[in-house]
């Protein structure tokens, strides 16, 4: 009756097995796709909080809002816009996937393709977010100085 009770041995893994979520397009995809979610779930959370600064005052609600000028804060907004865009493309990736039976041969080169769209659409948006604050993006402008 003791026997009964030690653990058994593992069963041999089969070739799926062994590949799966080794570093695989489809394990990036998925953790990215979390990732950005949970990041987006964040904003919106701070975005409430942010807005329910009125409710304290104009003073206290401008206050909040000067701190979005801060490079810190304009680098955070980038980052929510890489997760907005990643996340949104990965999602209609994951749809063509689940809707199309040629889905999954394709999807290695379907997210390559969401990387590079999500790159291609975070690069001028991180030039229009980041030019009022660092200088070296205006290479044309005068400063006064008295």
């Amino acid at each position: 009756m003791r026997f009964l009770f030690l653990p058994l041995p593992p069963l041999p893994a089969t070739r799926i097995e062994e590949i799966m979520y080794k570093g695989q397009s489809g394990m990036w995809s998925w953790l990215l796709h979390r990732i950005t979610g949970l990041a987006i779930l964040l904003f919106l959370l701070l975005h409430i909080v942010d807005i329910s600064m009125i409710g304290f005052g104009p003073q206290a609600y401008d206050e909040s809002i000067a701190l979005f000028d801060s490079v810190i804060v304009r680098l955070l907004s980038l980052a929510l816009i890489g997760a907005v865009l990643l996340h949104g493309f990965n999602g209609l990736r994951i749809m063509v996937i689940d809707f199309w039976r040629k889905g999954v041969r394709y999807q290695v080169l379907m997210f390559v393709i969401v990387l590079v769209i999500t790159v291609v659409g975070f690069i001028p948006l991180a030039y229009y977010i980041l030019y009022p604050v660092l200088p070296f993006l205006h290479p044309h402008a005068t400063t006064i100085t008295k």
